[in-house]
C-alpha cells in the first residue's frame, strides 16, 4: 500500500487526528509519509490547514497542500465563491503519484465526506481513489447514527470498485454509551471491512510527542499500530 485515501462518514468526525494517527504509527515504524490535502476549505491564507496540523501532530512528514479556499464549504462550492478553479482529480491524482515515487505511504486527507464535490462536474474525492486505484480508509463517528452513514459510504464504495481498507473511530469517548459499545460490533458489518483503531477523544490536544507515543497504540497492525481490537474499549482501558 503506497497511497491511501482518508474519508469520514461526514464533516467533524476526526479525519484529520487519524491521519495524523496513521502517519505517526508508519513513521514510527521508519516509512517515510507524505500527506496530500487536495483542497482546504475554511481557513485564509495565513492560518494553518489540515496538513500542518498533521505535521505539528505526526512530527516530519512532507505536506502538500493543492488549494484552499476561505469559505468553511464542499471544495467546489467554496472554489466558486471565490472565484477561482477547482481542483480537478487529474491534479490530485498526479500530485499524489509525484508523493509516491519519494515516499513510501502517501495519505490523501479529503474534505468531508467521499462524495462531497470538487467541481461543477460532480467530481468527488471518490473519483481521486479511483484514478489512484487506492484503498480508502474510512473515518467515522462512534455513537449513534454512525451506522447509516458508515454503511452509505461502503455501499458508494463498493459501487465504485473501490476498496474500504477498514474504519477508525474518529473520536472515542471517555465514558462509551450503550450505542457506541454496540457500535464496535456493528460497524465492520455495516462497512464491509474491519475496525482498524479508535482514536480517543481529545487525543488531537495532546503534546505531540505524547500523541507519536502513543499513537500506534490507537491502530491495528495493518495501519503498522499494535492495536489488538475493541475489547479494552469496552472495558474503558482506551
Amino acid at each position: 500500500m503506497t497511497v491511501l485515501v482518508v474519508t469520514g462518514t461526514d464533516t467533524e468526525v476526526g479525519k484529520t487526528v487519524v491521519t495524523a494517527a496513521v502517519a505517526a504509527a508508519a513513521t514510527a515504524a521508519h516509512r517515510t509519509v507524505a500527506v496530500l490535502k487536495p483542497a482546504q476549505t475554511g481557513v485564509t491564507p495565513d492560518e494553518p490547514g489540515d496538513v500542518a496540523e498533521v505535521q505539528r501532530l505526526a512530527g516530519p512528514v512532507t505536506g502538500r497542500e493543492l488549494a484552499r479556499f476561505p469559505d468553511p464549504l464542499a471544495p467546489g462550492t467554496a472554489a466558486r465563491r471565490a472565484g477561482r478553479a477547482p481542483v480537478r482529480p487529474r491534479e490530485a491524482e498526479r500530485a499524489a503519484a509525484r508523493l509516491a515515487a519519494d515516499h513510501d505511504l502517501v495519505l490523501v486527507e479529503g474534505a468531508g465526506g467521499l462524495l462531497v464535490r470538487f467541481d461543477e462536474a460532480g467530481s468527488t474525492l471518490a473519483d481521486v481513489a479511483g484514478l489512484l486505484a487506492a484503498p480508502v480508509l474510512l473515518v467515522a463517528r462512534a455513537g449513534l447514527g454512525t451506522l447509516n452513514v458508515t454503511a452509505l459510504t461502503a455501499e458508494a464504495l463498493r459501487a465504485r470498485g473501490l476498496r474500504c481498507q477498514g474504519v477508525v473511530i474518529g473520536s472515542w469517548p471517555a465514558d462509551p454509551g450503550l450505542a457506541a459499545r454496540c457500535n464496535l460490533a456493528d460497524l465492520p458489518e455495516a462497512a464491509g471491512a474491519p475496525l482498524l483503531g479508535a482514536i480517543p477523544e481529545g487525543a488531537g490536544a495532546l503534546p505531540p510527542a505524547e500523541f507519536r507515543a502513543a499513537a500506534t497504540g490507537w491502530l491495528a497492525p495493518e495501519l503498522n499500530g499494535t492495536w489488538a481490537g475493541p475489547a479494552g474499549l469496552v472495558a474503558g482501558r482506551g
